[in-house]
């Protein structure tokens, strides 16, 4: 595949090489070629237009040499005052769910190979929209259980993970709760877009286990009117409703409010288009490492609704980092 420093990417089985173009304008997802694709939470977009694209696994990578200690944006006692607000705004009438997450950052070598990361990350936390992104000025390793936006022709899907525990025991009615509140908000964003009555729910809180955690999923269903693409799907849609609360735009300004640092690709969109084919799979960017300026960033989160207890929230945030966190650690598991 070329030195460390090429561009490329391995999505969905697929290596890329050979970087055609690099911009951030959606519309070119409705054009041609194979796109790899990465959209901060804030919005900011980059994506990658490969000339070479192939089945193949993960190259083979050297070491991967991690840091040993990690900064938080936000500590226990300032998360859980967080926690503590968005209750206060339930309370108030402005919001029933919102997203609160902090920021996990280290400083990396220069030589710091997300090939080598992606590999550990590949054998220790297997997921179903494991990828590796690598473009000039970003690297994105992800280990995204959580699909945002699938696309084959004009049928869109989302699965939106909601409610997390250690086994299903954990799982508490809040996290159902939540679930349907979610649900709820991504038919409406689809909604948006979607051909009259297309808009399905094919399944409801489905329980599935994953490495170190159990999940609620749900899937939303529909169909693309004509005369949209990708520009006004991500219009209706981004950011995606699960790691941003109900409604979205308070939520959105809660989370501006609340939260010391920007999220970036986390809790964004990460994944691959395929325009020739009218094909795609965006994972939400949880479970997700960037890379960029000298610095490696992974984020971390919890949904809060009335019934959250500040300090179980904290620890849905340790449980959703700690596997990961270890793994990019050095002296974490091989």
């Amino acid at each position: 595949m070329g030195r460390v420093h090429d561009a490329f990417a391995h999505l969905n089985g697929l290596l890329a090489t050979g970087l055609r173009d690099l911009t951030s304008d959606l519309g070119a997802l409705d054009g041609s070629g194979w796109w790899a694709v990465v959209v901060d939470f804030e919005g900011k977009v980059t994506c990658a237009r490969f000339d070479a694209v192939r089945p193949a696994p993960l190259p083979p990578a050297g070491p991967w040499i991690g840091p040993v200690e990690w900064r938080s944006s936000l500590d226990q006692a300032g998360y859980e005052r967080g926690v503590q607000a968005i209750r206060g705004y339930i309370a108030e009438g402005e919001v029933y769910q919102a997203n609160l997450c902090r920021v996990l950052s280290a400083p990396l070598p220069p030589s710091a190979d997300p090939l080598a990361l992606a590999a550990r990350l590949s054998s220790g936390n297997p997921a179903n929209y494991a990828g590796v992104i690598h473009v000039p000025g970003l690297s994105v390793v992800t280990a995204s259980p959580e699909l945002y936006l699938s696309r084959d022709g004009a049928v869109i899907e989302s699965r939106p993970i909601k409610g997390t525990g250690v086994t299903r025991d954990d799982l508490l009615e809040k996290d159902y709760a939540e679930n349907v509140m979610i649900v709820d908000l991504v038919r409406n964003d689809l909604g948006i877009v979607a051909a009259v009555g297309s808009v399905s729910v094919p399944s409801l809180c489905t329980v599935e286990d994953y490495p170190g955690s159990v999940h609620l999923v749900s899937t939303v269903r529909a169909r693309l009117a004509p005369g949209f693409g990708w520009p006004e799907l991500f219009a209706a849609t981004f950011p995606p409703g699960s790691v941003t609360g109900a409604p979205k735009s308070s939520a959105l300004r809660i989370i501006n409010e609340l939260e010391p640092e920007p999220r970036g690709p986390y809790c964004g969109a990460i994944g691959w288009v395929d325009a020739d084919r009218g094909t795609a799979a965006l994972a939400v960017g949880i479970r997700t490492f960037w890379m960029t300026g000298g610095e490696i960033r992974f984020g971390t989160g919890a949904g809060i609704t009335w019934g959250s207890d500040p300090r179980r929230e904290w620890q849905e945030t340790e449980l959703k980092a700690s596997r990961l966190i270890a793994l990019a650690s050095s002296g974490g598991n091989r």
